[in-house]
């Protein structure tokens, strides 16, 4: 008998400013959904979007997770080093006629777009995007949170793997980086459940295999937004790990026993682990902070 796959999950933030309470809670649901499954928990940083990189990030996100006791596999990995895998994944999209250049603007466009350059000649010589021909493909996927997923992947047209100024898109970079990585289990926030349709058709084009995928809720406000750098997130105070581990602990509906307040970051972990239950979670696809 076979001997099963080993799980390998990731956590894959932006170096676009310190860890706060949303990034906090999706690391530690995808750290504890790997460890409770005995596998690999793979940090990678996705720094491709170099306009939006703050100096100084990474090493706040690698302090934040080490002061709170997740501890991740391997060498931390970077986007910005697998350039060169990405482009010749594009060449050879290029070669196979999957992707053309295209030059519109994205402003004033409407979601879907109308595929103006895909029968068009573009001069390279001008700054161009480039983008992935679909078709009528309907993409269905059982998330292990949120059930049956269905999604007609034309809803919005040929989208892009490379911008305009040259930067990767994420569809196409985090498609690449869990193939480069062998990664099998993606946990990550509900906001992303829209991408994956785009993500799971890009790996059925390149013949990859498509991950499990879990989306855990996403913490919103008082006023019903999404906890992020853009709503101007409070980074969190990690004077007191143990805390932010039991509160984090409490927003995933884990119920910690009163008495691991007083707990040790490890103590509070190892329970966690034990005792890890991703289905309250089920069909939750926001959380109020």
């Amino acid at each position: 008998m076979p001997d099963q796959q080993i799980y390998i999950g990731r956590f894959a933030p932006s170096p676009t400013g310190p860890l706060h309470l949303g990034s906090i809670f999706t690391a530690l649901a995808s750290y504890l959904q790997a460890r409770s499954c005995n596998g690999k928990w793979l940090l990678r940083i996705d720094d491709l979007d170099t306009p939006r990189n703050i100096k100084g990030s990474v090493d706040n996100i690698l302090r934040a997770l080490d002061t709170l006791g997740l501890n991740w596999d391997e060498s931390v990995s970077f986007q910005s080093q697998s350039l060169d895998s990405y482009q010749e994944v594009l060449d050879k999209l290029n070669k196979e006629e999957q992707i053309y250049p295209c030059r519109c603007s994205r402003k004033g466009q409407t979601a879907r777009y109308d595929g103006f350059c895909r029968h068009n000649h573009i001069n390279l010589e001008i700054p161009h995007a480039y983008r992935v021909k679909t078709d009528d493909t309907v993409i269905s996927f059982n998330d292990e949170l949120q059930g049956l997923m269905t999604y007609p992947i034309d809803e919005q047209g040929d989208f892009i793997l490379k911008r305009k100024d040259q930067i990767i898109a994420y569809q196409f970079a985090v498609v690449v980086d869990d193939q480069l990585q062998a990664v099998n289990h993606v946990v990550r926030g509900c906001d992303l459940l829209d991408s994956t349709p785009k993500q799971i058709y890009l790996q059925k084009l390149l013949g990859y295999k498509t991950p499990v995928y879990m989306h855990v809720p996403i913490i919103i406000d008082e006023e019903g937004f999404k906890l992020s750098k853009q709503t101007k997130a409070l980074a969190v105070d990690f004077k007191r790990p143990s805390e932010v581990i039991f509160y984090v602990l409490s927003l995933l509906k884990q119920n910690p026993p009163k008495e691991f307040q007083q707990a040790t970051v490890t103590e509070l972990l190892d329970w966690a682990i034990e005792h890890w239950s991703p289905m309250t979670l089920k069909n939750c696809k926001t959380i109020n902070n």
